[in-house]
C-alpha cells in the first residue's frame, strides 16, 4: 500500500512506471519564472515567507499558490514591481513565462495565471536616501 503524504501530485502512468510531479515543484518553477521577467522585483510570500527567508532558507515558491489536476494546472502569483514600469506589461509578460515554463517543464496545460500586484518597490538610490535621513 501508498504511503499517504501531506505533498499533492500530478501522477502519469506509462509503459515503463508512474511519473509524480509534486505541487510544490509546478509552484517553484511559477516563482522562478515570474522572477526571470523584467520588472518584477520579487515575489510577496507573507509573513511566513519572509521569517523563513530571515533564518537563512530560501523559498522559491514564495508568493505562488497553485492548483493542479490531473491533465491541468493553475496559478496565481504575487508580486512586487518594480517603480517606473507599466504594471500591464509587467503582468502579461510574467503570465505568458510563467504559462510557457509550466508547459514546457511538466506536461500540463496551463489553464490561467492570475497576477497579483502586492506591491512597488523603490529604487535602491531612493531607499538609502531615506535611511540617511532617519539617522
Amino acid at each position: 500500500m501508498e504511503k499517504e503524504t501531506a505533498v499533492k501530485t500530478v501522477k502519469s502512468t506509462n509503459s515503463l512506471g508512474a511519473i509524480r510531479i509534486a505541487d510544490e515543484v509546478v509552484s517553484i518553477i511559477a516563482g522562478l519564472a515570474a522572477t526571470e521577467v523584467d520588472g518584477v522585483a520579487g515575489m510577496s510570500g507573507g509573513l511566513v515567507g519572509g521569517i523563513a527567508e530571515m533564518l537563512g532558507r530560501k523559498n522559491f515558491a514564495k508568493g505562488v499558490k497553485v492548483e493542479v489536476g490531473e491533465k491541468e494546472a493553475a496559478a496565481d502569483l504575487y508580486v512586487i514591481v518594480k517603480y517606473g514600469v507599466r504594471i500591464p506589461d509587467v503582468a502579461l509578460a510574467v503570465q505568458e513565462n510563467v504559462k510557457q515554463a509550466i508547459e514546457t517543464m511538466t506536461g500540463l496545460s496551463v489553464v490561467e495565471v492570475n497576477i497579483h500586484v502586492q506591491g512597488v518597490s523603490l529604487p535602491e538610490a531612493e531607499a538609502k536616501e531615506e535611511e540617511v535621513r532617519v539617522r
